[in-house]
């Protein structure tokens, strides 16, 4: 493990690492362009720029979320280094296996003097309270949607009640403690504090409705009803598919996964070939956001 972390360390790995991400990221939307042509026809181009802007909002919410984490548990990164760490470490999820984003992170992370343990630890954190708060989001989706995403999907919220109990800062902190001791690790020097959970739950609520308003943008360009209702269940729709793909973990950022399940919550607000767009335009807009802020980091850090 000790050589495996000092290779990480060589420029050339991280260069190639950086290379890899980058290509996946690129291969998700050439992979599929003939359905990505069909999408953009079928949307206003104006639509479509709306979307995006927001889809980039939606990123840099989630990547202020994930900072309140991380000054909480004592790193009080500015906010370019900071969200230099974040977008280029994100860019790893496009890759197999689940972990490089973690990976990523404590790599960059160590550059700017944050122990690996921290930065590891903060994007744990950071993705809990994204469960969290997107499960309480999908709930919209799941009452307020079609029947069959209750039947498949409405178990998902039974996990809601455990894992807001485990963001209360006291059990937090102790199985923290507990996972650093059994890994061999020194112990956390900051605990995290309720006031440092609230504000990154309140960040990553705002994502959410980001999010949503991206998806209300598309699906209502498509024929949907541009109503208050339709809003809560694009909301509710994505919150949902984020969740269920990011446990699906062998699937590169819940490619396939997340489609199958907003397409599901979707389908009784437009015809067939309407959702199909809604979906593929959605993904490729976030994957482009993420790829557009991961280059614009990379720049900005070489």
């Amino acid at each position: 493990m000790t050589r495996l972390l000092a290779l990480t360390r060589q420029p050339w790995v991280r260069r190639v690492f950086l290379a890899l991400a980058l290509s996946a990221a690129v291969w998700a939307v050439a992979g599929r362009w003939d359905e990505v042509r069909a999408a953009w026809s079928a949307l206003p181009p104006l639509t479509v720029l709306a979307a995006f802007a927001v889809a980039l909002a939606y990123v840099l919410a989630t990547m202020a979320s994930w900072r309140a984490v991380l000054t909480d548990l004592g790193s009080a990164v500015p906010l370019g280094p900071a969200a230099r760490m974040f977008l280029l470490s994100q860019l790893g999820k496009y890759l197999p296996g689940g972990v490089w984003n973690l990976v990523a992170a404590a790599e960059i992370g160590a550059d700017l003097r944050i122990p690996r343990r921290r930065s590891v630890t903060v994007m744990a954190v950071a993705l809990l309270v994204s469960i969290v708060t997107g499960l309480l989001v999908a709930a919209v989706a799941v009452l307020a949607g079609p029947s069959d995403v209750r039947d498949t999907y409405g178990v998902a919220l039974l996990a809601l009640p455990l894992l807001a109990a485990l963001l209360a800062p006291p059990v937090l902190n102790r199985l923290l403690g507990f996972l650093l001791r059994r890994l061999g690790r020194a112990p956390l020097e900051h605990p995290l504090s309720a006031a440092g959970v609230a504000r990154a739950s309140a960040w990553a609520l705002l994502a959410w409705l980001l999010a949503g308003l991206h998806v209300h943008l598309l699906v209502t360009a498509l024929g949907a009803d541009a109503s208050l209702a339709t809003a809560a269940l694009a909301t509710g729709a994505y919150a949902l598919a984020w969740t269920v793909g990011f446990l699906v973990v062998v699937v590169p950022a819940g490619v396939g996964v997340r489609e199958a399940v907003l397409g599901l919550v979707l389908a009784g607000q437009l015809s067939g070939g309407a959702v199909v767009i809604a979906v593929l335009a959605s993904r490729l807009l976030l994957t482009v956001a993420d790829l557009a802020l991961g280059l614009a980091a990379a720049r900005r850090r070489r």
